[in-house]
């Protein structure tokens, strides 16, 4: 059982005298205080028992920082820190009932894997009997049994990475945190151990926070998700929220594969009166749904960055009020083709079924008119604030 609450953290890292005459304001887009660097700023989070909880975003956006927090590897500048109530600020990290699983897997070569998994116990002095029933149940939970004997070198990166899960999850911790535990694998192995990841969770009773900078990881296995930028939150949801109700224009660029498209736009009210979008020679007017969030707003028309997402665009053959966009690249990925198009002076893509196409190909400097629908687009103030969500 672990309940966690995050308040009003933050980090800085003091500055030496000459960086402060460097900078006094920003760096590498983090905040410069006469304190010193702000790497995490007034981060706020409750954890429910045994949720997993996914920070993403960019290198250097503070989402390790805040891990090691939570794990007692880095001190806390000012907020608070709840671990099941108690407050853990100035506690041990041995005391904290927390494992951790690194992106090195930390391994101790010399061991065997028996003995990797034993450690932790040992240090505990935990009864032999004991100890034993944790390493084997621990070892059938990983699939990792047959190799309790082999030392780490004769172990591929994805069995050792097991064996990186499986010496902290011998511990029965209440909180189990993982910092980029799959980055060194290639995409099959990463596809294998994010399964084995899913199954984990509901293996063992641990409250699971999991880093990364990889927005397919925290689509697939997060109850919510924390995305950071700049060592601030940005958003807060479920996979589908922040995925289909994305807060800020960083939110929507950075969740998706591929990304958002983006165009310049103009919100407008038509003769009728409704709210409608207009992009280069097209004229959409928007959902009912998208109607009533925007009059609840009281919003005025204005100039806007509209965003699609690429498989919710539509090709047209006819002529008409459409954009037009030019094919720069066109990539064959077997159920798909995705078009690099260049339109109203942006970059974007545009995912077409092979079954649309019928026999149709669409060769580099192709033409083509597209449009999207009421209910997929999202607005964008020049702020990029989500209109519907402000």
């Amino acid at each position: 059982m672990a309940t966690i609450s995050l308040r009003h953290i933050q980090k800085i890292y003091p500055q030496s005298a000459e960086d402060k005459k460097k900078n006094t304001h920003r760096t590498n887009n983090l905040k410069i205080t006469d304190e010193g660097v702000v790497a995490v700023d007034d981060f706020n989070l409750e954890i429910a028992d045994r949720e997993f909880i996914v920070f993403v975003g960019p290198s250097g956006c503070g989402k390790s920082t805040t891990l090691r927090m939570v794990a007692g590897l880095e001190e806390i500048t000012r907020g608070e820190l709840y671990i099941d109530g108690k407050l853990m600020n100035d506690i041990e990290p041995k005391d904290r009932d927390i494992a951790m699983v690194f992106q090195n897997y930390a391994l101790y070569p010399h061991m065997s894997v028996r003995q990797n998994l034993q450690f932790p116990l040992e240090l505990r002095k935990v009864p032999k009997d004991e100890m034993d029933r944790r390493v084997n149940e621990a070892a059938e939970i990983l699939s990792i049994t047959e190799y309790l004997e082999r030392k780490p070198k004769a172990l591929s990166g994805g069995q050792r990475q097991r064996v990186a899960i499986g010496r902290a999850i011998v511990r029965d911790p209440k909180v189990l945190l993982m910092d980029e535990p799959l980055s060194n694998l290639d995409a099959k192995l990463r596809n294998q151990m994010r399964a084995e990841i899913i199954k984990l969770r509901q293996k063992i009773n641990s409250t699971f926070i999991y880093v990364t900078h990889d927005q397919t990881e925290a689509m697939t296995l997060g109850d919510r998700i924390v995305i950071m930028k700049d060592g601030e939150i940005q958003q807060i949801g479920t996979p589908q929220e922040v995925f289909d109700e994305p807060k800020n224009l960083f939110v929507a660029g950075f969740i998706g594969m591929p990304q958002m498209n983006f165009y310049n736009g103009r919100l407008v009210k038509n003769k009728a009166g409704k709210y409608a979008v207009q992009v280069e020679n097209a004229e959409i007017e928007l959902s009912e749904e998208k109607q009533k969030n925007l009059e609840d707003r009281n919003t005025e028309p204005q100039e806007i960055t509209v965003g699609v997402r690429p498989e919710h665009i539509s090709l047209h053959e006819k002529e008409g009020a459409m954009i037009e966009g030019t094919v720069d690249v066109s990539e064959m990925m077997g159920s798909s083709v995705h078009l690099h198009i260049n339109a109203c002076g942006k970059d974007g893509i545009i995912i077409v079924p092979t079954l649309e196409l019928k026999n149709k190909s669409y060769g580099i400097g192709s033409k083509v008119r597209f449009t999207f629908g009421d209910n997929v687009i999202h607005m964008f103030d020049t702020e990029g604030m989500n209109l519907e969500y402000k």
